[in-house]
């Protein structure tokens, strides 16, 4: 049965589960709107858990015809896809000693915050530039999902937002192209989606086009958006070295010239639902496992676990497009 995170929140037995699953609401307003096909069992001897859907890739067509004659044929293309559910997580290890001395800062809890922060992050970045062609540890993310398809709109390639001026120049030319862009989809998305950096400009542009609106989160907080639409900003993810954007700059040639444009990045339009793009896990609504120290144990050393068993999935590409490489820095 497809579930939210909010659903899912009831059927944990502790408080603790219960208080995991709502700061990652609270955390990730993707996270709080994605719907969960809760439909996957591993296979026998414990074999992967795979998701298997049917994927509309053109619709069906219409047209006239004349007395004795027959319509063109235009069948609607679909195909068979499959999404390997991947296992996200993490762990940390405190001293009991530690603990016990931490007072009112309580080091599992600390620990235990910044684990979520941790997971959440991942699975942003995942959403975005996850490819099981090139890391079979990850899931196929939408930078994956709608390269080739008719919603990867290039047209806004080296559209140049990079500053306050550019802005000022260029915001009237961009609500064309990105109105534009946005009739090539399947009705109004529910959300675009994007890094901080591309997020921010694109609250400039609606801004100054006077189309910067707002609405409520399910936990009453305020969201900007264009014309109804919100932004959720993925914010960024520490790859280990370094923190990052989850769309990052990059660079790229534009059309026939030879110099590479550097501070290109990527803007995602999503229609969140079981028909379009939304996450999958396992069945019984164990989306989010809690594995905390138990202090009356033997060992010095107290580990905890924070875990995610997810994968996104987009069953109609026209529910979702991605603006390729705006210039914002």
């Amino acid at each position: 049965m497809p579930i939210t995170l909010a659903e899912a929140k009831v059927g944990m037995p502790t408080k603790i589960d219960r208080a995991v699953i709502d700061e990652f609401r609270r955390s990730s307003a993707l996270l709080d709107r994605l719907t969960f096909d809760d439909a996957v069992s591993p296979g026998t001897g414990g074999s992967a858990m795979i998701y298997g859907y049917t994927r509309l890739k053109t619709p069906s067509t219409a047209s006239t015809r004349q007395i004795n004659a027959e319509y063109k044929p235009g069948e609607a293309q679909r195909e068979i896809a499959n999404a390997p559910l991947k296992i996200i997580g993490g762990s940390f290890e405190v001293d009991r000693v530690v603990q016990d001395t931490s007072g009112n800062y309580n080091e599992i809890n600390f620990q235990l915050q910044q684990q979520i922060i941790a997971v959440r992050n991942y699975f942003h970045y995942l959403v975005i530039n996850g490819d099981s062609a090139k890391d079979e540890g990850e899931f196929d993310g939408l930078d994956a999902l709608l390269t080739g398809t008719s919603t990867e709109y290039k047209d806004a390639i080296g559209f140049d937002l990079s500053n306050s001026a550019m802005i000022n120049t260029n915001y009237r030319n961009f609500l064309d192209t990105i109105d534009d862009f946005l009739s090539g989809l399947d009705g109004k998305p529910d959300a675009f989606l994007g890094g901080s950096k591309i997020i921010s400009r694109l609250q400039a542009v609606a801004s100054r086009a006077g189309y910067l609106t707002q609405s409520e989160d399910s936990f009453g907080r305020k969201a900007q958006g264009y014309d109804g639409i919100p932004f959720i900003d993925l914010g960024k993810y520490f790859n280990g070295t370094s923190t990052v954007d989850v769309t990052s700059p990059y660079s790229a040639k534009i059309g026939s010239s030879e110099t590479e444009t550097a501070g290109l990045c990527d803007l995602y339009a999503v229609k969140f639902g079981l028909d379009g793009f939304h996450a999958v896990s396992p069945k019984g609504g164990k989306v989010i496992s809690t594995y905390l120290p138990d202090l009356k144990q033997p060992g010095a050393v107290k580990k905890g676990e924070v875990e995610m068993v997810a994968a996104v999935v987009l069953k109609n590409s026209l529910n979702a497009g991605v603006m390729r490489g705006i210039k914002v820095q």
